[in-house]
């Protein structure tokens, strides 16, 4: 590969690399090709004349999916891992579990680690953070613990359970989701009497009324 300018920009250099631009970011996070060393943010021809002799090294360490948002690395995931299940909420779960790396934002959101999710993780990581990482409206929350709204509801007041992450309904009201690990790991507290509350009808006060407010709670 020979070059005909004396310094690349940001888009020149990936270009004549034969690099997509996801590619040449992540290069460049990864050390592979190093940051600007000429004026105005450019790469001198040096720089892009020895990364071009390592071009096959540097396409093979960088992979070739980009850096994804939550969806798009879920579909991704059930697609490499074929009859796995990927619940939303799956690729926070693997970021919370130290196994997929967030390495940046688009609007806000996480962008999760293309070539994690292309070559790294394995089937139990992925279904075990499914499991887990799973998420669930109020009501569905509720029927998961077995109990009724009201119920749930003193459990979110004692803060005893936090939402996990939100999204938009259909008519853009905020909805707080909540994660299965979280439910799970209330279901087996002993300081709830899960039988009483269980089995109290509709219309009575539930058990859980009882339970201190969160901002009143000892600390």
């Amino acid at each position: 590969m020979t070059t005909e300018l004396s310094s690349y920009g940001p888009l020149q250099f990936p270009d004549r690399a034969g690099l997509s631009l996801p590619q040449f970011e992540r290069a460049q996070r990864l050390q592979l090709i190093p940051g600007p060393d000429a004026p105005g943010g450019r790469w001198s021809a040096a720089v892009f004349e020895d990364a071009a002799t390592r071009i096959d090294a540097i396409k093979d360490a960088v992979g070739s999916l980009p850096d994804l948002g939550a969806e798009r690395a879920e579909m991704h995931l059930a697609e490499r891992f074929l009859a796995a299940t990927v619940h939303p909420g799956t690729a926070a779960e693997l970021a919370r579990r130290g196994h997929l790396p967030v390495v940046g934002d688009y609007k806000g959101h996480p962008l999760y680690c293309g070539l994690t999710l292309e070559r790294g993780l394995d089937r139990q990581e992925v279904a075990r953070a499914s499991a887990a990482g799973q998420l669930h409206t109020r009501d569905a929350a509720a029927d998961v613990l077995g109990i009724r709204a009201a119920d749930f509801e003193h459990l979110v007041r004692a803060g005893l359970l936090v939402h996990a992450d939100t999204a938009r309904s259909y008519w853009k009201d905020l909805v707080l989701l909540y994660r299965q690990g979280d439910l799970d790991r209330l279901s087996r507290s002993r300081r709830i009497d899960w039988a009483a509350v269980r089995a109290t009808p509709r219309g009575r006060r539930s058990p859980l009324a009882a339970l201190p407010d969160a901002k009143k709670a000892p600390v």
